[in-house]
């Protein structure tokens, strides 16, 4: 990988980074239980893992697919880490889904559509913080 390579990669994952550090920034100051660190590390991982797909030479639809699954899958069992069942009630669900959203937004960037990554981010910030105000703070 020539040097330009290198600095594309690094420019992407540093996207993924920013673009996720608003959505980890809410649920840190809010009541959820992971938040500033863990939602841009999830985002640059996933993009990293979408940046080794595209760089595996002949890689085609079929292994694209297997490596988005698996992105997703890894993402989710992450997500469900924060879901918490006390009694009656379930806590967690927005901080397990705004993990999985930092994932999508991690590959979306890594395989450079951008647009969609920002998209996402700014719609879950729109998310937690306006609807937020209106929704049951129990699912956090």
């Amino acid at each position: 990988m020539d040097t330009e390579g290198v600095l594309e990669n690094v420019v992407r994952v540093l996207g993924a980074f920013l673009l996720a550090l608003p959505i980890g920034w809410e649920r840190e100051r809010g009541v959820a239980s992971v938040g500033l660190r863990t939602f841009p590390v999830v985002a640059m991982a996933a993009c990293g893992f979408a940046l080794v797909g595209r760089a595996i030479p002949g890689m085609d639809a079929e292994g694209l697919a297997r490596v988005l699954q698996g992105i997703a899958g890894g993402v989710g069992f992450i997500g469900g880490g924060a879901i918490l069942k006390e009694g009656m009630n379930v806590r967690g669900l927005v901080t397990a889904a705004s993990i999985w959203n930092t994932g999508a937004i991690g590959i979306a960037v890594g395989y450079g559509v951008e647009a969609v990554a920002v998209i996402l981010a700014l719609a879950n910030v729109l998310a937690l913080v306006l609807l937020g105000r209106f929704g049951d703070p129990g699912g956090s």
